[in-house]
């Protein structure tokens, strides 16, 4: 049985976790966007996105990632301040993927868990993520509780989506549903 480990993010991690979210993004989105839309996020801009937040992060973000017996980065998640201040939340998670091969395994709810944990840690009640509307794997939020807030449309590529926000208003009874390590 594989064993997958959850560690706070490190400089040396930046093209694992470009490589990690432009992997995601294509099989995740691939029925959900325009294939020209997908195209647009490129391992080169990745690479150089997450070398520079993890070099200076701003909104007191928050970086963890999953890794396997090697140590190879297989998924990550990343947050902190809620960026519109429109929705009443405090935190938010700006992204979270995982490679295909390592889905249903867990380790989404591992990420979420030691995320919120630090997000607790440093005195955030409520977070809030987004996700285009159409896309099932919006169930995972759901599933721990998450309620819809609002839906607005996006720009990806060359394309519009509706993407909703998700939330959780108290961040203690998001920690009371994620099971127990």
């Amino acid at each position: 049985m594989q064993l997958y480990t959850i560690r706070r993010a490190t400089q040396e991690d930046a093209k694992a976790i470009a490589y990690v979210h432009v992997e995601s993004w294509r099989t995740t989105y691939q029925p959900l966007l325009e294939e020209e839309d997908i195209q647009s996020l490129t391992l080169e801009n990745r690479i150089t996105l997450w070398e520079t937040i993890l070099k200076a992060p701003i909104n007191n973000q928050t970086i963890f990632v999953a890794t396997d017996e090697s140590e190879k980065v297989v998924g990550f998640i990343s947050g902190g301040k809620e960026r519109t201040k429109v929705y009443g939340y405090d935190g938010e998670i700006y992204a979270i993927y995982l490679l295909d091969e390592v889905r249903k395994k867990g380790l989404g709810t591992e990420l979420l868990k030691a995320f919120t944990n630090d997000m607790a840690q440093k005195g955030y009640g409520s977070i809030l993520v987004w996700v285009l509307t159409r896309n099932p794997n919006k169930r995972f939020y759901e599933r721990y509780g998450a309620v819809a807030v609002e839906a607005e449309n996006i720009t990806i590529g060359k394309g519009t989506y509706e993407e909703t926000a998700y939330g959780w208003k108290h961040l203690d009874h998001l920690l009371e549903t994620l099971p127990a390590s």
